[in-house]
């Protein structure tokens, strides 16, 4: 059965594939972003544009949008990464991180959530370089912090949503080649989008809460 399916962060790299593999395969996809690039309109998916996750009045307006409409499957995609270290420390680009990295997506998630009914999963886009026990490098200060946050949120949301009947995913990609690795990476896009909608099939109750790797392995805290 065709499950709808709210894509955030989807005009390029990892959220616009994933748009496009969904699409292919028969479901209704609402691509949302702040601007659309030529290759999401080509896709056919229907688009909101203009939508900051981390600005309250733009998720009103997604709401708004989504009036009426179920959500099976929500997709937190969208996120920066900035580079700080110790000696070139910027508390300005942590903040921005924070806000759209881990207040972004639960900002979107608490907004849609009459959304769903039992039965919907979240997907939060993570990265291992939120694992503190995985941490053996330092540095990135900022998206270090914003990433282990969201894993702690993604827990509770698992935790606190478990009785409604609805499921989180909370991902690590892998190290894909999109611009915000500079191109660098050990997979494509298509290759990211195809297994972390694998690991979206497999999310359930049962397992809900779990921090995986886009390949179905579950990494550390």
């Amino acid at each position: 059965m065709a499950s709808t399916i709210v894509v955030t962060g989807a005009n390029r790299g990892i959220g616009l594939e994933l748009a496009r593999q969904w699409q292919a395969r028969g479901d209704t996809v609402i691509g949302v972003c702040r601007r659309p690039s030529e290759e999401l309109q080509t896709l056919g998916v229907h688009i909101i544009d203009g939508i900051d996750v981390s600005d309250d009045n733009s998720l009103r307006r997604l709401r708004e949008e989504l009036d009426g409409t179920r959500v099976d499957v929500l997709y937190n995609n969208a996120g920066i990464l900035r580079d700080e270290h110790l000696d070139a420390m910027d508390y300005d680009r942590i903040r921005e991180q924070f806000e759209i990295n881990t207040l972004g997506p639960l900002r979107v998630t608490t907004a849609l959530l009459d959304r769903m009914a039992e039965g919907g999963r979240i997907g939060l886009m993570t990265s291992r370089i939120g694992s503190i026990a995985d941490n053996d490098s330092g540095g990135r200060y900022g998206y270090r912090m914003s990433k282990a946050a969201l894993n702690a949120a993604g827990k509770s949301l698992a935790l606190d949503l478990q009785p409604r009947g609805i499921a989180v995913a909370i991902l690590h990609p892998g190290y894909v080649r999109t611009e915000m690795t500079n191109h660098s990476g050990h997979i494509t896009p298509a290759e990211a989008a195809e297994r972390l909608i694998q690991r979206m099939d497999e999310l359930s109750l049962e397992n809900t809460g779990t921090f995986w790797h886009s390949d179905g392995s579950v990494l550390p805290w």
